[in-house]
């Protein structure tokens, strides 16, 4: 995947004279996962000394679309998320998570970044057509494109070898994300922590700020 984006650009200052400053509406497989989410079913299957451990959680997740960002002729519309995940009938964060779902429309790519309070960073990529129901995204220890970078205890500890999330838009107006992450345990184990849910929507979107009233001018 570290080659999604590879090409010759002559030109790699020119950006495009085709934006549309209504993200809403370019988002491709992105679209129906705007707005604000909650999930009650959450299950986490985590490492612990004595052998998996599985977690039920709940969720509130809320992604809100961004104006349209370009890296000279390459052009993103992308949503902005927060994921916050507590325990049920609990307060205290189980999981926070911030971050950026982009789609690259010229070239099909979708990117998820992501940041965690733990010292840990990842980028993921994929390809879906712009109707998409279901795409899957991957980030993978060791490259310098649609990577993983974590602070030197993770890195001992609970190395993460590859980050994987297989997103599936539903019929009935939720979606639903099962991600497998492999850890190296010590450096010796292999552990495939996992997470799934299914969100239903409690919110709509905000439109991006350029595309508000007078956010043109």
């Amino acid at each position: 995947m570290s080659d999604v984006h590879a090409g010759d650009y002559t030109d790699i200052y020119t950006e495009p004279s085709n934006v549309d400053i209504h993200t809403l509406s370019n988002l491709g497989p992105l679209g129906p996962m705007a707005g604000v989410w909650r999930g009650s079913k959450g299950m986490d299957v985590k490492p612990k000394a004595d052998g998996p451990h599985t977690q039920t959680y709940v969720e509130r997740l809320e992604l809100q679309p961004i104006d349209p960002q370009t890296n000279g002729p390459q052009l993103f519309y992308g949503l902005r998320y927060h994921q916050h995940v507590v325990k049920p009938g609990e307060v205290e964060t189980y999981h926070d998570q911030l971050g950026y779902w982009l789609w690259e429309p010229a070239t099909g790519t979708v990117i998820q970044t992501m940041t965690i309070p733990r010292g840990q960073t990842a980028m993921a990529v994929g390809k879906a057509a712009p109707n998409a129901k279901t795409f899957e995204l991957v980030a993978t220890r060791g490259l310098t494109t649609y990577g993983i970078c974590s602070n030197p205890f993770l890195e001992e500890a609970f190395r993460t070898d590859e980050y994987r999330i297989k997103v599936s838009i539903n019929a009935d107006g939720t979606w639903s994300y099962d991600e497998t992450t492999i850890l190296m345990l010590g450096g010796r184990k292999e552990f495939k922590h996992t997470d799934k849910d299914t969100l239903i929507k409690i919110a709509e979107p905000t439109p991006n700020p350029l595309a508000r009233p007078g956010g043109d001018r």
